[in-house]
């Protein structure tokens, strides 16, 4: 009869796979160029076996440079400074396709499972019967939303920080489509002023169904929450939908607010950025608009 291995035994063989894999999942980062090229170079390695040769290769010691050398702080460990934003984007970037397109079902749930457990926002990519033409697109910048009659960008902003910040990106031509977010100056609330500040365009028209029951579909669509996420950086945003488009000839599947583009970061020139984007399960309005901590 084999003999029980000790409750000491165990509780440190759990620590050290647990540093393992904290290790490998920062290798991986800081690698990432040189484990893509021994992916595609030989087959036979797996990622596992990646970490395990970057770990012999990099053990924890003073780095010596061509003309330096780096005194490493015994008390620091590898990884210690990884944050949780790290895992997201190792996670996310071993479930998604290489190319941006519509994912398939099996992955579509994998990725909601990850961002629930991650953000602790429960998320889906429908409801019901209901869901967009897709989950994961290219995010494009859009203007400000007039948020009531007489809304201009003299009057837009609350602080001067935020002029200064937001200023330049103008206020659209036109309305959202839900029209005003409030009647007036005088009675938007602050949950007014917040779905104006974080929302987000979709292709609300192209939504499978759309057609054979469009009020059903705008009803739905009309200031439903989504968390709105950057894969590349793991950073987050709660936003609401606010505006229809872009058009689908623009190469883009949904646009984001100045406020929303700045803090996922996707404004890279191009002004568009790969996205993620699903719905949020929040029947009793608790989960507040904007960034999301983790």
């Amino acid at each position: 009869m084999p003999k029980k291995k000790s409750l000491n035994y165990i509780k440190l063989r759990k620590k050290w796979v647990k540093r393992q894999l904290e290790l490998e999942k920062s290798l991986f980062q800081k690698h990432k160029e040189s484990f893509e090229w021994l992916s595609q170079n030989g087959k036979q390695f797996t990622v596992g076996t990646l970490a395990g040769i970057f770990l012999l290769a990099s053990p924890a010691v003073p780095t010596v440079n061509a003309l330096k050398t780096e005194v490493v702080d015994p008390q620091q460990t590898p990884g210690k400074d990884i944050g949780k934003q790290n895992f997201i984007v190792y996670d996310l970037y071993n479930i998604l396709p290489k190319e941006v397109a519509p994912l398939d079902p099996v992955t579509e749930e994998r990725v909601a499972e990850v961002l629930t457990r991650d953000y602790g926002i429960s998320v889906k990519p429908s409801i019901g019967d209901i869901r967009l033409n897709t989950s994961y697109g290219y995010i494009g910048q859009e203007q400000h939303l007039a948020r009531y009659p007489g809304d201009n960008i003299y009057s837009h902003f609350d602080t001067q920080n935020e002029a200064s910040d937001y200023w330049s990106y103008g206020m659209a031509p036109g309305l959202g489509a839900w029209g005003y977010f409030s009647n007036s100056q005088s009675a938007m609330t602050k949950e007014d002023v917040l779905r104006e500040k974080y929302y987000i365009a979709v292709q609300t028209f192209l939504a499978p169904g759309f057609e054979k029951d469009p009020k059903k579909y705008v009803d739905f669509f009309k200031y439903r929450k989504m968390l709105v996420v950057n894969p590349q950086n793991g950073k987050a945003v709660v936003a609401v939908i606010g505006d229809a488009g872009p058009a689908a000839w623009t190469g883009k599947q949904l646009g984001g607010s100045p406020e929303v583009m700045k803090y996922l970061q996707r404004v890279d020139g191009r002004q568009k950025g790969p996205v993620l984007y699903y719905f949020i399960e929040d029947p009793e309005n608790k989960i507040p608009l904007g960034p999301v901590g983790i």
